[in-house]
């Protein structure tokens, strides 16, 4: 399969060095030189390209870059790009980083970034920490095996993700439609809890909407406040205790 992804940081560059591993043709990009994006690319196997060719001759599109930047990608970027070239959202927003946005407080995130692009998406790979999906991938039908919720409204599309994702190391749940995505977004009981697939349909199910975004900003608040970052460790389990009352 051929993939483009857009954005080379956490997620993004994982993704790249894990799908060329699995035998997919990867391009990436990012705002860099196209130097320093050529020796990027070349360390995660995959090839550099600008933004307008890492969209072209492919079958899925990865986006992944912060929630800010997408209104900064050039205008009709995918205006060209067939109907069946699938593309994926990684993102996730944090308003002291990308500011307030009103219009959040009707839209999913990706519905919002899908007006921005002017094109359906797949929400993927959001919820899910660097450290997670970097070292806790397993076979397919291991015992604990770790599941990503996937979201969208086409069928087909979410089938072919569901693809990709196993391919990464992980069980897949569906999230429902992209407007129900808020289930995954940060502050809910799915995000960066590290579930199964029988407790991520749970998360997904007892998610409450008006509860995440205070949930979010508080969590965010003490990470913050701390004299220094802390581990992936004890990142899960501030997320698991907040969100889902475990410790």
């Amino acid at each position: 399969m051929k993939i483009g992804i857009v954005g080379t940081g956490a997620i993004g560059s994982i993704l790249a060095e894990k799908l060329s591993q699995a035998g997919h043709h990867v391009k990436v990009t990012n705002t860099r030189s196209m130097p320093e994006l050529e020796k990027i690319a070349a360390s995660l196997g995959a090839s550099a390209a600008t933004i307008q060719d890492v969209v072209k001759d492919v079958d899925a599109i990865i986006f992944s870059m912060p929630f800010n930047a997408y209104k900064d990608l050039p205008k009709d970027l995918l205006k060209e790009i067939p109907q069946h070239v699938v593309v994926m959202d990684t993102s996730n927003y944090y308003p002291f980083r990308d500011g307030a946005i009103p219009e959040l407080e009707q839209l999913s995130e990706s519905e919002y970034i899908s007006r921005i692009l002017n094109r359906p998406l797949v929400k993927v790979f959001n919820n899910i920490l660097e450290y997670t999906l970097k070292h806790h991938g397993k076979t397919a039908g291991a015992e604990g095996r770790i599941a990503i919720s996937i979201a969208g409204d086409n069928e087909e599309h979410k089938k072919l993700v569901t693809q990709l994702v196993n391919l990464t190391g992980f069980d897949t749940v569906d999230g429902g439609s992209l407007a129900e995505s808020w289930r995954q977004q940060p502050g809910t009981p799915a995000y960066c809890t590290e579930l199964t697939k029988a407790e991520l349909k749970h998360a997904l199910a007892t998610a409450e909407k008006g509860k995440a975004p205070a949930i979010r900003d508080f969590i965010m608040d003490k990470l913050m406040k701390k004299d220094s970052w802390p581990s992936y460790e004890e990142i899960l389990a501030g997320n698991r205790s907040l969100q889902l009352g475990k410790n």
